[in-house]
């Protein structure tokens, strides 16, 4: 593979260029970005809301890695590789409660909800499970670092990011007063839009409000450009915020109640905010949401978006009219951010260029990112 040169995307917003082509649409950069971006930060995997109780287990793919995302019976959520350490057979391919062990198809070798090897039949010969060469205190379920946050569950492949607390902080202090109880919506509130693009023109069409006059006229038809303000944090976050919030009532002038305590500014503000590298998060007064970006290949991604609010039992009406809005909302992008994947494979295309007003915080996920691989250049030519 051929090094890209990043150094114009390093540059200062004025004179700075955009990712070049291949960050898009070739193989060997996705790689090395899978690495570089995915593995060794803390990614957005799903939502602790899909293991609901103890016992609960789902089976998800994370950049083609079987993994397996589970509710202990303790209720703590725990992420595994969802093979047996055996021969590497898969676990489980399809959601369900683990009612007892999980038991491997192939030789029935058992592990419980944390990991722990617990049964071996026959492995040291018929009648005989157990053989002292198996150690089973060796050979439970490898696990991968996660962590749990507004719901998300963070993952961590490489196993050497920072504590999340400390890599996360700060947008754990920026959202301080919402560090509440925070309640799923249901099923209602929830829906997935698979849509033909690289996952970070997803983020990047995100981080930014300069798009909104043209590309949703309703929502700016009241939350105005000129009522948005940027938010960057280099190396962690950027995304917007509006200083015009409108709160949804049904037919009686019923709405969503608030969250507990968040304070007078959040009455009419909310904010919008792409946390690196792959979850797009938002909050107001009285709902937030999250949307989990899977990158599915290449040119394909599936947005996975989540629906919270400050109680449980919140109107469906109103739910189902909040998670309307805000498909309608997010199906408004897509085209956008399909046309800017096809415009990768014009050849010439030089990644584009930023409005130092406008683009500073699409250009910050940029340099971002530019750092990153970089940095991962710098540390595999060092292992050679």
């Amino acid at each position: 593979m051929s090094l890209t040169d990043l150094s114009s995307v390093r540059a200062p917003v004025a004179t700075a260029n955009g990712l070049p082509n291949a960050h898009y649409i070739d193989p060997a950069v996705f790689e090395e970005e899978k690495h570089a971006l995915l593995f060794s930060q803390w990614a957005g995997l799903a939502v602790a809301s899909d293991v609901p109780e103890a016992g609960d287990a789902v089976p998800l793919t994370f950049l083609g890695m079987p993994l397996l995302l589970i509710r202990d019976k303790d209720g703590d959520v725990r992420v595994f590789q969802n093979i047996c350490r055996h021969r590497g057979m898969i676990l489980i391919e399809e959601p369900r409660k683990i009612e007892g062990a999980i038991r491997c198809p192939y030789h029935s070798w058992c592990y419980s909800t944390k990991g722990d090897l617990v049964s071996t039949p026959h492995v040291g010969g018929p009648g005989q499970n157990t053989h002292a060469a198996i150690k089973r205190s060796e050979l439970g379920l490898n696990e991968v670092r996660a962590h749990v946050w507004r719901d998300v569950v963070w993952i961590n492949i490489s196993g050497d990011a920072p504590a999340f607390e400390i890599a996360m902080s700060h947008i754990i202090d920026r959202w301080r007063e919402f560090d509440v109880p925070m309640y799923h919506g249901g099923h209602g509130s929830r829906f997935t839009l698979e849509v033909q693009t690289n996952w970070k023109l997803a983020v990047e069409n995100y981080c930014e409000s300069y798009h909104l006059p043209w590309v949703h006229p309703g929502l700016n038809s009241y939350s105005r450009l000129e009522d948005h303000y940027h938010i960057e944090e280099p190396e962690a976050y950027s995304g917007q915020g509006t200083m015009v919030y409108r709160q949804l009532t049904n037919e009686d002038g019923d709405k969503f109640p608030d969250f507990a305590e968040v304070g007078a500014k959040w009455n009419e503000q909310a904010e919008y905010i792409s946390v690196y590298p792959n979850v797009l998060l938002g909050v107001h007064r009285d709902h937030a949401y999250a949307i989990i970006l899977e990158p599915m290949g290449l040119e394909r991604t599936a947005e996975h978006v989540h629906i919270y609010y400050a109680e449980p039992g919140v109107d469906e009406g109103l739910k189902a009219r909040n998670t309307q809005l805000w498909k309608g909302v997010f199906e408004e992008d897509i085209f956008v951010v399909e046309g800017m994947q096809k415009g990768r494979h014009v050849t010439t295309f030089d990644g584009g260029r930023f409005s130092p007003v406008m683009d500073s915080p699409t250009h910050c996920f940029h340099s971002w990112v530019a750092g990153k691989v970089v940095a991962h250049r710098g540390q595999a030519k060092a292992a050679e």
